[in-house]
């Protein structure tokens, strides 16, 4: 697998991994709520952020981290590549450059929450409402120093 900064014929094929991932793990959000964000992410998040995709050797995009600073602000991989290593590496990739990461997580997404406290991150807060306003509580977590 290879990590490498994002392009800009990457946006497609990026948010399609964005939708599909959210389809798969965020059971919380309505179908209202995916069309909110689905623009956010095209036309703010992936242009906006630090992004870094991860691809494979044979070429198909498997995922990807938008970064600000040390703080993750997006961690999404293909379903089909859960489990698989991806979004571990995009993390090493991610702590090589930054040092200690911070992240915030649906508090309705147990799974991230696994996977980040595997990868040794420590909740540190909790937010009622997302970076939106919506009533999607946000757990705080960091890496420890």
């Amino acid at each position: 697998m290879m990590i490498r900064p994002i392009q800009p014929d990457d946006i497609p094929p990026l948010v399609a991994i964005w939708e599909s991932a959210v389809r798969a793990t965020h059971h919380f959000l309505s179908e209202e709520d995916i069309q909110f964000f689905l623009p956010l992410v095209r036309d703010e998040a992936l242009p906006g952020l630090e992004v870094w995709v991860a691809q494979s050797p044979s070429g198909p995009l498997l995922g990807f981290m938008g970064l600000s600073g040390a703080k993750v602000e997006m961690l999404f991989v293909d379903p089909a590549w859960h489990g698989q290593g991806t979004g571990r590496q995009l993390l090493d990739h991610a702590r090589t450059l930054k040092g200690r990461l911070s992240v915030d997580v649906n508090e309705q997404n147990p799974g991230a929450h696994g996977f980040y406290r595997h990868y040794g991150f420590v909740v540190v807060g909790r937010s009622e409402r997302d970076g939106s306003g919506r009533p999607f509580p946000l757990i705080h977590m960091q890496q420890p120093a």
